[in-house]
Parts: structure tokens; sequence; C-alpha cells
């Protein structure tokens, strides 16, 4: 199975719908494989050779919203257990059948940490880029491009923030667990194995002292643009009394 993390956005609509369930979009891709399908753009493929992978992820692009340049991606060895404890091991995940309910739940789990796999890599850069800049804002002069700059990078950096919540909801339960509760254990290992809460937690963590910096850049910004004020009216006031005490010079 490989998970790939397409872009901001999968457009789901006119694809079959399955029946009612609070599963996410499955279709059948290949000869004999399916692909698992989520709109905060993550795809899940099963049992597909390489070029089948292409093909479906090429006629997948245009329902792909600003598709990122090199997609994220993640692998893994599927085989069934039977009986034995499911869960991850050195030989890939085991699942105890191929029922469907099963494998859109490892899908789940995958498409979680390839998507916070992005993310990650994305507030690795910000931070690279916001470091240096912030440093930079002790010295006064040329701070005006500089903030803007900082403001930019922070932006970006904080879309990150709505991405997760909004869309990927890392930390909620997946739907599909209230029609199939058997499959809630399983669940349960892959959430530990992949690291998804924790994950999830540094990058939250790593969000709030983006916004921290966001609130003190701004503040300075607004410092700076009042204290520019303050001296235009200074300058003004010179400026009037300069005038007055030269009109009433002799002669004027």
């Amino acid at each position: 199975m490989r998970a790939c993390f397409l872009g901001e956005r999968l457009n789901l609509r006119g694809l079959p719908e399955p029946a009612v369930t609070l599963g996410p979009l499955t279709v059948p891709a290949g000869e004999a494989g399916m692909a698992v399908m989520f709109r905060y753009g993550a795809v899940v493929l099963f049992n597909l050779s390489e070029t089948e992978q292409k093909y479906f992820l090429k006629e997948l692009r245009p329902r792909v919203e600003s598709p990122l340049r090199r997609m994220e991606t993640e692998e893994a060895q599927l085989y069934v257990v039977g009986k034995q404890p499911e869960g991850v091991t050195p030989e890939g995940i085991g699942i105890a059948d191929l029922a469907q309910a099963r494998l859109q739940i490892v899908a789940i789990a995958l498409a979680r940490s390839v998507a916070l796999a992005y993310y990650e890599n994305a507030m690795a850069v910000a931070f690279d880029l916001i470091e240096p800049l912030a440093r930079r804002l002790e010295n006064p002069r040329g701070g005006g491009r500089r903030l803007r700059e900082l403001l930019r990078h922070i932006g970006g950096s904080l879309l990150v923030q709505q991405r997760i919540i909004g869309r990927v909801e890392i930390q909620d339960k997946p739907d599909l667990l209230w029609d199939h509760p058997e499959v809630e254990r399983l669940y349960l290992h892959l959430e530990n194995e992949y690291e998804l809460r924790e994950r999830n937690t540094v990058l939250e963590r790593k969000l709030a002292l983006i916004n921290q910096t966001a609130e003190a850049v701004l503040n300075l910004m607004q410092n700076r643009s009042m204290l520019r004020v303050e001296w235009y009216i200074v300058i003004l006031i010179i400026v009037s009394v300069l005038l007055s005490i030269y009109s009433m010079l002799p002669g004027h």
C-alpha cells in the first residue's frame, strides 16, 4: 500500500458515492486494487503496480487543488495475520482479514501520517526562515521590509494550523469506528505506532510559538508606526514655530 499527499484539497464531487456509510470514499483501482481518497488531499492505494499507480494519480490530478510539485508519500506492506494480534511488525501491518472496514481504517491512519509528514516539513522550512528574520529585527535599520517579510512567512505557517485542525482532524476519532467498532483496537495500534497524536502535539506547540511571534511582530510594527507619527507631529510643530518666529521678524 502507498499513501500520497497530493495537494491542499481533493475534489471528490462526481465520483460514485458508496451506500450510506461513515467511511472514506473507496473506489476500485487498477486490475485488482483499490483507492481510498480523502478531501484534505491524500489518497491511499492498495495492490497497484507502479504503472497502475502513475496512471491513477495522473487521472486524479485535475481534482487536486494547488497540487504539490513533489508529493509526500509513505509505503507499507500489508498482510493477513488471521487470529494473531493485529498491528505493526517488522514485516509490515498485520490485519485479521481483508474486510473493507479494516483496509479503510489502515488507510485513515496512513493518510493522516503522510499529511503530518508534509506539514512537519513545511513547518521546518518556516522555522528556518523565521528565526534569522526575527534575529535581524534587532537592527532597527531596514526593519520595515524585514517585518513584512517575516509576517509573510508567519502567515503561511498559520495556514498550516487551519488545514490541520479544519481538514485533517488528527485528534478526532474516525467516523468509521461508529459503524465498525471491531476495528477500533487496530486503529489505536496504528495511531500509537505512527505517533499521530504526539506528532500533532509537537506541530501545535510550534504553531503556538509562531502565533506568539506574530503578535510580537505586529506590536513592534504598531509601535514603530506610532513613533513615526509622533516624530511627524513634532517636526510639524517645529516648522510651525519657526514660521511664526520668521513672520515676527522686522520687515515680515
